[in-house]
């Protein structure tokens, strides 16, 4: 049985993937390659496909690189998003070359009629838009103290936005409220969803380093999905962009949003642990990492590694298979039974080769 209600958005199609009307929420990622080295974005969108991103961001600061869209969009698989800042025109030359999606930023997009322009050429071409706005690049924000009435003003300059596409019969819209402050975005997305059901693309944007912007993203976008809100999803990490989408389906499967892939199950180790099992996990997620997302598995794999037969088959037993260490090795046990013995030295080949066995099955 479901422990949240997901709340109930229309569907936009960004160049054949589904966002909202039920879909399954997708991971998103952005290229972070020098500026005009559309060979090198390439690169970079590929290893971005082979890790499972749905949908790829690219920043478009000038119109030559606009023009660059079409050569990237030959090369790639997934949909193309160009992210517009200040000048209405790169957007425009991004949608005559090809683009999926556009992400306007009202906050420094300029006069009206510059977003006017840009959603009537979208209109013609069936591109969507994400309205993305972002507290920081909000003037009025700046001037507001209480994060409630900043969430608040967020939405505001949403809704004025979406009311313009809307005079322009404009829906295939999708909208971030984004803020660094977890209360800030959560409130303004809560409210948004109050007034509207256009699709909601989450983020705590400059959430930090690998290690603190993981946490800090989980931490509100965990708060959110677990509402209900959300249909698209970036973890936005100063890191290899390759960590966001990983970071993002870890997050999805941890709350049952996407159960795909390989969940591993380790303990935290103790005194009763008398094998290296910190290590044994680290190569095994290392292994994983390299492989292509599984996606020719029959149904997802839960897999426990445990320090010890108190942490093994009994805590575990819903894993499908895993290994419980014991002083001299590690019992092999398989929907919570114990099939064999396995040799400290040999944990991560097994796992590996159990794997394989249910890909094949």
């Amino acid at each position: 049985m479901k422990y949240y209600k997901r709340n109930e958005t229309r569907k936009v199609n960004v160049g054949g993937v589904i966002i909202g009307g039920g879909s399954p929420i997708t991971v998103q990622s952005m290229v972070n390659t020098d500026k005009g080295d559309w060979k090198a974005a390439v690169r970079q969108i590929k290893e971005l496909e082979n890790a499972g991103c749905e949908i790829v961001r690219i920043s478009l600061p000038d119109i030559q690189t606009a023009q660059d869209i079409s050569k990237i969009k030959k090369r790639i698989k997934i949909p193309l998003v160009a992210d517009i800042h200040f000048d209405y025109r790169i957007a425009i030359e991004a949608i005559k070359q090809g683009i999926d999606k556009l992400r306007l930023n009202p906050g420094n997009i300029g006069a009206k009629e510059n977003i006017s322009a840009v959603v009537e050429e979208a209109k013609k071409a069936h591109i969507p838009i994400r309205i993305g706005l972002n507290a920081g690049s909000l003037k009025s924000i700046r001037k507001i103290n209480d994060n409630f009435l900043r969430a608040k003003e967020l939405v505001k300059a949403a809704m004025d936005n979406v009311k313009i596409f809307e005079r322009h019969k404009f829906y295939d819209i999708v909208v971030s409220l984004k803020s660094s402050n977890i209360s800030i975005t959560a409130e303004a997305y809560k409210i948004f969803a109050s007034k509207r059901n256009y699709p909601l693309h989450l983020g705590i944007t400059e959430s930090g380093s690998l290690f603190s912007g993981n946490i800090k993203s989980a931490a509100g976008l965990g708060i959110m999905l677990y509402d209900g809100l959300g249909d698209t999803i970036r973890v936005s990490l100063t890191a290899n962009p390759v960590e966001e989408v990983k970071a993002g389906y870890c997050l999805l499967q941890a709350l049952g949003l996407r159960n795909s892939g390989i969940e591993i199950i380790s303990c935290p180790t103790c005194s009763r642990c008398q094998v290296d099992l910190i290590n044994m996990v680290c190569q095994t997620e290392e292994a994983l990492s390299k492989m292509k997302r599984l996606k020719n598995l029959s149904k997802p794999i839960k897999i426990a590694m445990m320090g010890c037969v108190v942490n093994g088959p009994g805590e575990a037993k819903d894993a499908d298979f895993g290994i419980a260490g014991t002083k001299d090795g590690g019992l092999l046990f398989e929907n919570g039974e114990i099939i064999g013995k396995v040799k400290p030295k040999n944990w991560v080949k097994t796992i590996l080769s159990m794997i394989s066995r249910y890909q094949n099955s």
